[in-house]
């Protein structure tokens, strides 16, 4: 399932495990471009899994939260290639596309909140893709745990890089690790205001989680 840092990893469709490139840049909104532009993304967007993703975001996400997304993939792979870890790039791609959708619906979330909502809508689009048992409920754990203060102990090299690109996007913590390139990512997309916005986004979030024991959070 892991895939070296350099690596995009195994296509999961495609004619003799060839993908073609179905999805140029063209193919996504303007402010996206910039960063689909970087080598670490420019290289999995012929992968139809991530080419799938992508468009799901696009769906999914307001325009801010989409650009915060690819900026939390590009540093957590940042992150990954300054320390060689191996991790499975298109599958992280897929995650850091979805850890934050269920911020963006207006329905009930339930026990969890929004990163249990979007860990359930990650796996149901990674089973519609046909995507095993075992890379889903490792994409879907780092989905569900990103929020936590800090990775758990046992957590995979997934859910530990998507942790640190989506604390570092927002709040810059940990950027010594990489100091430099959070700067850059905001250059090619900025998004002013973007911690500010976000931080009303989890308090009208807030407003939607169900309390533990209520019958919606039962069922």
């Amino acid at each position: 399932m892991a895939a070296g840092p350099g690596k995009p990893g195994v296509p999961d469709s495609g004619d003799n495990g060839v993908s073609s490139r179905a999805h140029p840049p063209e193919a996504f909104p303007g402010a996206w471009r910039p960063l689909l532009g970087h080598p670490a993304l420019a290289e999995l967007l012929g992968h139809p899994l991530a080419g799938a993703a992508l468009t799901e975001m696009r769906r999914l996400l307001p325009p801010r939260l989409a650009v915060h997304s690819l900026r939390t993939f590009l540093l957590a792979d940042a992150r990954a290639r300054t320390h060689g870890t191996a991790y499975d790039r298109v599958g992280l791609l897929a995650a850091a596309a979805f850890h934050d959708t269920g911020l963006a619906g207006r329905a009930p979330l339930g026990r969890g909140g929004f990163p249990r909502r979007s860990a359930q809508l990650l796996d149901r689009f990674l089973a519609g893709q046909q995507v095993g048992t075992e890379r889903r409920t490792t994409l879907t754990r780092a989905v569900r745990e990103h929020m936590r203060p800090f990775p758990a102990r046992d957590a995979g090299p997934e859910a530990r890089l998507l942790h640190f690109g989506a604390w570092l996007d927002v709040t810059g913590r940990g950027e010594r690790h990489i100091p430099g390139d959070r700067g850059m990512l905001t250059a090619l997309a900025p998004t002013p205001g973007f911690a500010v916005s976000f931080s009303a986004r989890l308090v009208a979030c807030g407003l939607r989680r169900v309390l533990p024991g209520s019958p919606v959070a039962r069922g």
